[in-house]
């Protein structure tokens, strides 16, 4: 890799405004412990993929946008960490492109290439470029947006498990929007559009250089309503035993997961409630970074966990009888299920509150084994009639 004549690498911002850049960026000492490989704006990996922003990063990754000098057009470059999730991942990509028919609105590898440092091995997967993810970017858009979103990825995930994959990690960072097509390879353009990078150096310095970068911050009218599932860092084959008994984040796991139960096609589905509910109300449905807080959560607005489930938790911490009691009374003051969406969605008739909380509920029972497939979810007439609110057929 080389530097390549760029006019315009972006700015290292003064030491006032670092914390600008480190907020938003992965954690430096994950270089120094060899999982992350330098990087910096205009460097050129295999003399071909050339690196003009920050896309973003994950725990065992980080992403950026480069401009593909041989086809001039633009993508993005996920550099793994070493060693078994990165293969695993590049394994996912192969199997589901082999097992899916129709891959539209799953985001999947286009080329892969190695990189070597001193002491370790990283794969590179070229990705078509996407736009922000769910998680930055759900409550700046309309709600019939959302609702195009909501249809899509249920669209993308039924297509999904048809291949009998499941993706274990559906939740709102894993779901992309697509960006305008720039009309010009012009960087002067771009940046007017994204933001010039803003960095800081990787410290202590590495083996080579690399930057700590502010992912890119789209403007409106570059955001298209056209929605991707990627991310198959965890997908796995269905009937496949895992040793990890849940994902994070914890509150789009379904309760199974800390429960000693395989993780089915069903796990999706109750992620994507979550995420279904998030598009419809702009904020996340339960809440809780550990996993007990997101059970203790889900038990305040759905009800107790299936008492035979009791003593097998084992997402970390110690579980509660109260979980299981089948006598329990909600905890005065708090509001259920309905009373949350009317409080988030005042604007809505009471028959559309009913279509929702019907979905919800059928999508969110608690034994895997009671939940809806996505095709079953796509084709019933309540999903079609709240979809019609808002003029979306499908």
């Amino acid at each position: 890799m080389t530097m390549n004549d760029m006019v315009d690498l972006g700015e290292f911002v003064d030491s006032d405004d670092e914390c600008d850049v480190e907020d938003f960026a992965e954690d430096p000492e994950r270089y120094s412990q060899g999982l992350y490989y330098p990087v910096c704006i205009g460097d050129v990996f295999s003399n071909r993929y050339r690196i003009e922003h920050k896309l973003g990063h994950g725990g065992f990754s980080t992403v950026w946008m480069a401009h593909d000098m041989l086809k001039k057009e633009d993508i993005a470059l996920k550099i793994m960490s070493p060693g078994q999730p990165g293969e695993h991942e590049y394994h996912m990509y192969k199997k589901v492109l082999l097992a899916v028919s129709d891959t539209s609105n799953l985001l999947l590898c286009k080329d892969t290439f190695l990189v070597h440092t001193p002491a370790n091995t990283h794969r590179i997967v070229v990705l078509p470029l996407q736009g922000p993810n769910l998680r930055d970017y759900t409550v700046n858009q309309p709600i019939v947006t959302r609702m195009k979103g909501a249809v899509q990825i249920l669209q993308a995930l039924s297509r999904l498990h048809d291949g009998g994959i499941v993706h274990r990690d559906l939740n709102s960072a894993n779901v992309m929007q697509s960006l305008r097509p720039f009309d010009t390879s012009s960087i002067a353009t771009k940046y007017q559009k994204l933001g010039r990078p803003r960095k800081v150096p990787v410290r202590p310095s590495q083996w080579k250089e690399g930057e700590l970068v502010r992912p890119i911050s789209a403007t409106q009218d570059l955001v298209l309503d056209t929605f991707f599932i990627g991310d198959f860092g965890l997908a796995v084959e269905v009937g496949t035993v895992v040793t990890d008994s849940f994902q994070t984040p914890a509150k789009y796991c379904a309760p199974e997961r800390s429960h000693n139960v395989d993780p089915s096609l069903a796990l999706d589905i109750w992620s994507y409630m979550c995420l279904f509910a998030e598009l419809y109300t702009g904020i996340p449905l339960f809440r809780g970074s550990a996993n007990a807080t997101a059970i203790r959560s889900m038990v305040n607005y759905l009800g107790p966990l299936p008492e035979s489930w009791k003593g097998q938790f084992t997402g970390g911490g110690s579980s509660e009888d109260a979980w299981y009691n089948q006598q329990r009374m909600p905890n005065p003051g708090s509001e259920d299920l309905r009373e949350r969406l009317e409080r988030l969605r005042p604007d809505v008739s009471s028959n559309e509150l009913d279509l929702v909380l019907g979905i919800l509920r059928w999508g969110l029972a608690y034994r895997p084994e009671e939940r809806p497939t996505a095709l079953e979810i796509l084709q019933h007439s309540s999903f079609k009639s709240l979809m019609q609110n808002y003029g979306i057929k499908f």
